[in-house]
């Protein structure tokens, strides 16, 4: 067993604890965390609208280096830094074809903590077990037991905690943009909601150069990031008729391409209202089980199209290399992004990111 301290969840708080971590079982790494970003996710679980066992430790943006490897691991070696994603079983006709996000077993392996490999051991404190395995790794600790599939290798020297939000956040954002709404030159595109994952879109979207690109938010310096990103037009939702505003923008054309960060139904269904013939409107969030979305039948018979994406529709291992290689030529500036924290003050980190203080915020060991 290796020692460390965690945030543990229960009754909705994080509680700082110490633990103990297993030995990495068959497939398993035992990683040394560097840093952990905070999504929105966490704090889903932490309000209880996403079902995880508690006591338990959460976190799925873990960034470090490895400390020992399991049995049947072969890709991965003592001493490799690492970005930590969400896991898969490997296997299915989802990952068989190159889109682990859509894993048969996705969500009893990342989100409700089910499903681990055979001989996987527990994280203990004070002797009794703590759920753990949140995405495949449970980062809000010292030390991580992650699947071999959660795992990506870096080049040595990388900054570890700026790259750590690019194991879903940033991952989501971008991947959601590139791989699902694939933007081109004559599209309109708007994006609700400029958090991590949102700014993340803007950034994705800028690169192909759409006819318009409108960021819309609550909060001031959001949106002045992404105009500053490349979004060409922005709506403040607090103080302006969203729907005003995009038909002004699109001449009453409405919007062709759309990425609804948010989670709200409301805004889901503003979007659909909001999209012109044949336009898509994307949705990703995690509200709590049971939340649906108003829909007008004829309201979407000129071919609309409601969609939903988990994790940006990405494969980890090719996707995070490309977003180090973007942010290396300064493409994707995720340090406008992030503001550190330690441990200590991750509840601190938790409510600066609900009240909008903080973008993304990064736990640093």
């Amino acid at each position: 067993m290796t020692a460390g301290r965690a945030a543990v969840l229960e009754a909705g708080e994080l509680v700082i604890s110490d633990v103990e971590f297993p030995e990495p079982g068959h497939g398993e790494v035992l990683v040394k965390l560097v840093a952990s970003g905070l999504c929105h996710t966490d704090l889903g679980v932490i309000a209880g609208g996403i079902p995880f066992p508690a006591p338990g430790i959460i976190g799925h943006e873990g960034a470090g280096i490895v400390d020992r490897i399991g049995e049947g691991v072969t890709g991965l070696a003592p001493g490799d830094q690492v970005l930590l994603s969400f896991t898969s079983c490997g296997a299915c006709a989802g990952c068989d074809s190159g889109h682990p996000a859509y894993c048969e077993t996705w969500l009893p392996r990342n989100l409700l903590g089910m499903l681990r490999p055979e001989g996987s051991g527990d994280i203990m404190r004070e002797g009794t077990p703590v759920a753990s395995r949140f995405f495949g790794q449970s980062s809000f600790a010292q030390y991580a037991i992650a699947d071999e599939r959660s795992v990506v290798r870096v080049d040595a020297g990388a900054d570890l905690a700026v790259l750590a939000p690019l194991g879903c956040g940033v991952l989501t954002g971008f991947g959601s943009m590139w791989n699902v709404l694939d933007p081109g030159e004559s599209d309109i595109v708007a994006v609700y909601g400029a958090g991590a994952v949102g700014l993340s879109a803007v950034m994705a979207a800028a690169q192909r150069h759409p006819a318009q690109l409108i960021a819309i938010d609550l909060v001031d310096e959001r949106l002045r990031l992404a105009v500053e990103f490349g979004a060409t037009a922005t709506i403040d939702a607090g103080t302006e008729d969203v729907a005003a505003r995009l038909a002004g923008l699109t001449g009453g054309r409405g919007v062709s391409l759309s990425f609804d960060t948010t989670g709200s139904p409301k805004v889901a269904r503003g979007a659909l209202d909001a999209a012109s013939v044949r336009g898509t409107v994307l949705v990703c969030g995690a509200p709590p089980p049971g939340t649906e979305i108003p829909v007008d039948i004829q309201g979407i018979l000129p071919g609309k199209i409601l969609r939903g994406v988990t994790m940006g529709d990405s494969d980890p291992a090719t996707l995070i290399p490309q977003l180090i290689a973007l942010h290396a030529d300064g493409k994707l500036p995720l340090e406008r992004l992030e503001k550190r924290y330690s441990l200590d003050d991750i509840a601190r980190a938790a409510d600066d990111m609900h009240h909008g203080v903080t973008v993304k915020p990064v736990i640093v060991f």
